[in-house]
């Protein structure tokens, strides 16, 4: 087994090879997180691009390992480190729908009229927990709005129990109207 050579050039080359396979991982992890909610043509396009990247990849590893393993270790933390980048970004983009349903048992008319106003749409259910009555809450949303929905719940009541889970398909769905404007559609709403 040869030795590790570590010159400039061997660094050089493995940081390169580090950061492409961060991307190539990435859209991999994408990728796959698009199949599993049925977005067809964003996994067509994230698989395209990721098989490209990474035949690039691995043509360049490939032939030069044996005479510099050091270069495996490069490829070896760039996908360890892509995995994290790709869920990291998946969280960030935040694509999807979620089911919210909160559980509360003294202010759920005052939550339920709070995000009504905010411009969600909610469905009370009304049960018996172990110490009495309580109203379930039953929300969808999209995933990029669930952080301040969850912040306006626990702001009103701090006591209430909450779960999500991913949804589906949804047939309609009811996004807050008075949201400030963000993002490119900002730049273009200016004009």
């Amino acid at each position: 087994m040869p030795p590790f050579d570590l010159s400039l050039m061997t660094i050089g080359a493995g940081l390169l090879i580090f950061c492409s396979r961060i991307v190539d991982v990435s859209l991999g992890t994408l990728r796959t997180i698009s199949i599993v909610q049925g977005r067809k043509w964003m996994a067509f396009w994230l698989g395209f691009f990721e098989v490209i990247l990474w035949l690039i990849v691995i043509s360049a590893v490939i032939h030069r390992i044996q005479d510099n393993p050091v270069l495996g270790i490069f490829y070896a933390f760039g996908f360890a480190a892509g995995n994290m980048v790709g869920i990291e970004l998946e969280h960030w983009l935040a694509l999807g729908h979620i089911i919210l349903r909160v559980i509360s048992r003294e202010r759920s008319k005052e939550l339920t009229s709070c995000i009504r106003v905010n411009g969600f749409s909610v469905t009370v259910f009304h049960g018996e927990g172990k110490d009495g009555p309580v109203d379930e809450l039953y929300i969808v949303c999209r995933r990029r709005d669930l952080k301040p929905l969850l912040r306006l719940v626990q702001d009103i009541d701090p006591g209430a129990f909450y779960v999500t889970e991913q949804a589906g398909a949804v047939s309609k769905i009811y996004r807050p109207v008075m949201q400030q404007v963000t993002g490119w559609r900002a730049i273009f709403k200016r004009k």
